[in-house]
């Protein structure tokens, strides 16, 4: 089964002859390169673009390992280019292409000629790609599918069906070729430990041993709670591994970070202004590849419905942080006390910002209560939302606070505008 994915598709068609070099980043096996040499090739075509002003090198593959060498690959992209026509130079795994910088660069100073990359392999992640043409570059972050694009390609399922499967196995692309859970388990074991551990041990040098897997399960078991290194590094001095210092878990979280295999979003102090050093909560790209860490151990559907909601808020393009409000009162004794109340998400958009409170269920007053009471201690004039589990059209209560169903929210219902 194809699965059309058109926002990103999109954001490609829209970035057409910018006079940019297209960067397309993203955690392996997203779909980066099914994107570019499948979907997007597919437009230009339609578009009435010739095929033999379509120029492909996938420096992945044996055929064209020859083409690794810069000057081998420039002159045969240059060998292409017959006319005053526009070429289209699509180029996968382009980290593999020695002194790359330099052959994309030549590359754009042709007038004809519209550049697209994706890179990521143990030697150089998309990251790197995009940090080496910053300025010169459009990058167009992919992630694994969405629930929504989940839900497309299984219309045979109801909403509640169809989200605890994703929350279990995630939205890896290649999963949609598989039946059976065995199989699934069996991917998603294969890909984090014979693909995006071995990437990251190589790409930085590090030595085999289980520092860099114990750091990640406990990011795991901890996703969605306010951590940081420190606290990280505590867990470890009771147990075998004491070599893990403070240090050591920055480093790898880093590295984690820099595979596009973990997110951070920090703490904001709303009423403050300004963030919050000392904790920050920490994401998984794939809720599937989360489990399949901790071996399907510690499924919990709010943590993971928490972590769902913060990545489709990146797919939609918000840069999203950790509220606190920090309010004061006089205690008996005369003393100004603070009490500090968690907002799950401050979500910004250029100029507009949207305070999110994500609640698996609202089943009490004293729980809608609680919901409540830190969007009430905010006193601007953003939007206040709370999103919960199941269907509700979007609707404002008297308090002026939107609340709407989660399912409504991921199939598209937009409550950022």
């Amino acid at each position: 089964m194809e699965i059309k994915r058109d926002y990103y598709l999109n954001k490609l068609i829209e970035s057409k002859g910018n006079g940019l070099v297209k960067i397309i980043t993203g955690i392996r096996r997203c779909g980066k390169s099914f994107l570019l040499f499948t979907l997007f090739k597919d437009h230009l075509l339609k578009s009435g673009v010739k095929e033999d002003h379509i120029i492909q090198l996938d420096f992945d593959v044996i055929e064209n390992k020859k083409y690794r060498d810069p000057e081998a690959a420039f002159d045969y992209v240059n060998s292409k280019i017959i006319d005053k026509d526009e070429y289209y130079v699509l180029l996968d795994e382009v980290q593999l292409l020695g002194d790359f910088e330099s052959v994309l660069n030549s590359f754009m100073k042709r007038d004809n000629v519209d550049v697209y990359a994706t890179g990521s392999n143990s030697h150089m992640l998309s990251s790197d790609i995009a940090t080496e043409f910053r300025g010169r570059s459009w990058q167009i972050h992919v992630y694994p599918f969405s629930y929504k694009e989940f839900l497309d390609a299984h219309p045979e399922y109801e909403s509640d069906k169809a989200f605890d499967e994703y929350i279990t196995y995630g939205g890896m692309p290649y999963l949609f070729n598989l039946g059976n859970e065995s199989d699934k388990v069996t991917y998603l074991n294969n890909l984090f430990n014979e693909t995006y551990l071995k990437d990251i041990i190589e790409r930085n040098g590090l030595r085999a041993n289980n520092s860099l897997r114990n750091i990640i399960s406990v990011l795991c078991s901890s996703e969605g709670s306010l951590s940081n290194p420190h606290k990280i590094a505590e867990t470890f001095k009771s147990t075998s591994d004491k070599s893990i210092s403070e240090t050591t878990v920055s480093n790898y979280i880093e590295y984690l970070k820099d595979a596009f295999l973990i997110s951070e979003a920090k703490r904001y102090d709303i009423k403050g202004r300004n963030y919050i050093s000392a904790t920050s909560k920490f994401y998984f790209a794939d809720p599937g590849i989360r489990n399949a860490i901790l071996g399907y151990r510690q499924v919990e559907p709010s943590h993971i419905m928490e972590s769902v909601l913060y990545y489709e808020l990146l797919r939609k393009g918000c840069s999203v942080d950790v509220g606190v409000v920090n309010t004061y009162y006089m205690n008996k004794e005369d003393k100004k006390q603070r009490i500090s109340y968690e907002v799950d998400f401050v979500c910004n958009q250029g100029s507009k910002r949207t305070y999110i409170q994500s609640a698996f269920a609202i089943n009490t007053e004293e729980k809608m209560e609680q919901e409540k009471r830190s969007l009430r201690k905010i006193d601007d004039s953003f939007r206040k939302v709370i999103i919960t589990k199941g269907r509700m059209s979007p609707r404002y209560d008297e308090e002026g606070i939107l609340h709407i169903g989660l399912y409504d929210f991921l199939e598209g219902t937009d409550i950022l505008s």
